[in-house]
């Protein structure tokens, strides 16, 4: 039995009990003292916990890679020197602004990251308000959400938020695929923002459709695995475990001064479950978005003759055979390689597992610690009680 409840227990022993003594302040000057330590742990925490409230956003991929540029110009990138400091993230732009200027900053990298940030909002805004309608625990704004969304109800709402963020991306997986960074360089456009501007006017629609059934595919199986695999993980495989873990603890095992038979957990359970259902999460997601990267590559590379034939004057009917035509040729191209390598799973699945390391996300190490931070020191509101065995299994 599980309930949700506010205590004012603070974060201390393994065990707790679930009874605390109060003491009265006297003086004015420890009032006061207290009522500011308290205020500057509250909003320090609440900062800390703005971001790891949601803590799903670390592990989504980018969108649109917001270093091409500032690769395309590295001479130890071009040269595919080996590894070092100077091919990471930081090494990148360092050379891009030494070369460029601080204006390569707001003109080169601020488009394609807000493009990133943009589009992860509105992915995990549909996904909040679509589960919302489909689990009402889950529309309720607590930190912890109980009874968690079935793993159907997950993958309904990831699979029609991924649906979602497939047609508001669409432009800008138009303009990504055709970014050639020579145009830069050779000064047909001055910056990014222009290069949005008059590729959009030269494609239109009829361009940004073109290969958009892959990607409404990817994005919306993809996402509906993403979130229905992340969201078990994190909530029922986590209480299972610590229902388990906890239930049958013997009484006698118990310090005498801790028997108040209230369980706290372990502070660090919960964050490396966490961590788990990121990772997880990310292989679920790359099963689907591999193979289908492999078929969007052999696709996009022939937008040039789509671009070419696709005319403003052109009917809708006309298009829409030209890209059925487009899709019948990409499906022989893949499967005369399907059958080079040996069959389709070879093919569609070869570099999986290098791929997907590289995918899983360098913030889960920062995700885990912060966490770890806010869960030792946090405070109890809206914790959540599970009975068992005599036992309440405070979960905070």
């Amino acid at each position: 039995m599980v309930s949700t409840t506010s205590t004012s227990t603070q974060s201390g022993p393994h065990v707790a009990q679930g009874q605390s003594g109060t003491t009265r302040q006297d003086t004015k000057g420890n009032a006061t003292t207290g009522a500011s330590a308290a205020g500057v742990r509250t909003i320090t925490s609440q900062f800390v916990a703005y971001y790891f409230r949601a803590p799903v956003k670390a592990f989504f991929r980018t969108r649109v890679d917001y270093l091409a540029f500032a690769r395309a110009i590295n001479p130890q990138v071009q040269a595919n020197e080996a590894w070092s400091w100077r091919m990471t993230s930081i090494g990148l732009l360092t050379h891009a602004i030494r070369s460029h200027g601080w204006g390569f900053v707001p003109n080169q990298i601020l488009p394609p990251l807000l493009a990133n940030v943009s589009v992860g909002a509105i992915l995990y805004t549909s996904y909040l308000q679509l589960l919302g309608r489909l689990h009402q625990p889950s529309a309720e704004m607590t930190k912890r959400v109980y009874p968690p969304p079935p793993p159907t109800k997950a993958f309904a709402a990831g699979f029609a938020a991924g649906a979602i963020q497939s047609v508001i991306a669409a432009p800008l997986d138009a303009l990504a695929v055709r970014f050639r960074p020579t145009d830069i360089l050779d000064g047909r456009y001055k910056n990014m923002w222009q290069y949005g501007h008059l590729k959009m006017k030269e494609i239109g629609i009829r361009g940004v459709l073109a290969g958009w059934g892959l990607s409404f595919f990817k994005d919306a199986l993809g996402y509906g695995f993403f979130f229905a695999t992340f969201e078990y993980v994190k909530a029922q495989s986590y209480y299972a475990f610590i229902t388990r873990l906890y239930g049958g603890l013997d009484w006698h095992d118990v310090d005498v001064k801790h028997r108040g038979r209230v369980i706290k957990p372990h502070y660090a359970i919960e964050p490396t479950f966490l961590l788990l259902a990121g990772v997880s999460a990310s292989v679920a997601q790359q099963i689907i978005h591999h193979p289908v990267d492999l078929v969007q590559e052999i696709y996009y590379r022939s937008l040039a003759i789509i671009d070419k034939k696709a005319r403003p004057a052109m009917p809708m009917s006309q298009t829409l055979r030209m890209y059925a035509d487009a899709y019948r040729r990409v499906f022989v191209q893949c499967e005369a390689r399907a059958d080079r390598f040996g069959g389709w799973r070879r093919w569609l699945y070869k570099g999986f597992a290098r791929n997907t390391i590289r995918q899983v996300p360098s913030t889960s190490a920062g995700l885990i610690i912060f966490e770890l931070v806010r869960r030792r020191y946090g405070n109890e509101a809206e914790a959540v009680r599970i009975e068992k065995d005599g036992y309440d299994i405070l979960l905070t």
